[in-house]
């Protein structure tokens, strides 16, 4: 990891600990309500991981704070500006895309707001959300083929998508040039689940 990934890496870990403390929940217990290996949430705490999205959506939500309360700065405030290039890179392809989270609200009711670019052949397989979500998407530049529930759509730029993220979806750059698109998450309820209070049985 470079530095500015080790340091985001470092900064979520201390979050997800922070969070995970605060509700009094062992390792166990939120690595069960998450749905991944323990060996893994201790590595996101220590900071010496670098998670895919899905892992984090998996955690934040089982901590009921949603996936941009893990990497904006920890103090609410009723305005947050995100200059231009310090959004929070959490997806890289070997080839340079990126999926930068540039702003994002808090629970229950999360909204987030992606800035992506994908190179050609880059592909991100997405596992479904939490029951509700949705998510829009427009390409700016750039052709981006969005699969949903096994449905190929291909858009060119200026195109827009509205989607359900609670099923499986995926999105693909198979043309040549770069794709850069912008993408909103709605993820209503983040932390109303049954399972966010259940006991450690």
């Amino acid at each position: 990891m470079d530095s500015s990934t080790s340091a985001l890496a470092a900064a979520i870990g201390g979050r997800v600990r922070l969070k995970r403390q605060a509700r009094g929940w062992t390792l166990d217990r939120l690595a069960d309500a998450a749905g991944v290996s323990r060996r893994m949430l201790v590595n996101v705490e220590q900071g010496a991981a670098n998670p895919s999205v899905g892992t984090l959506l998996r955690i934040s939500d089982a901590l009921g704070i949603g996936l941009p309360a893990l990497v904006d700065s920890p103090q609410p405030k009723q305005v947050t500006v995100t200059p231009s290039g310090e959004g929070a890179a959490l997806w890289t392809s070997a080839g340079g895309g990126r999926g930068v989270l540039v702003a994002g609200t808090e629970s229950p009711d999360v909204v987030e707001l992606w800035d992506w670019t994908m190179v050609s052949g880059d592909r991100l397989d997405s596992e479904a959300h939490a029951a509700g979500t949705k998510e829009l998407l427009q390409v700016r530049t750039g052709s981006l083929t969005v699969a949903v529930g096994g449905e190929e759509h291909v858009l060119t730029a200026g195109d827009a998508i509205s989607f359900p993220g609670d099923v499986a979806h995926s999105y693909a750059n198979h043309g040549n040039a770069p794709a850069v698109f912008s993408l909103a998450v709605f993820e209503p309820g983040v932390g109303s689940s049954p399972h966010q209070e259940g006991t450690d049985a």
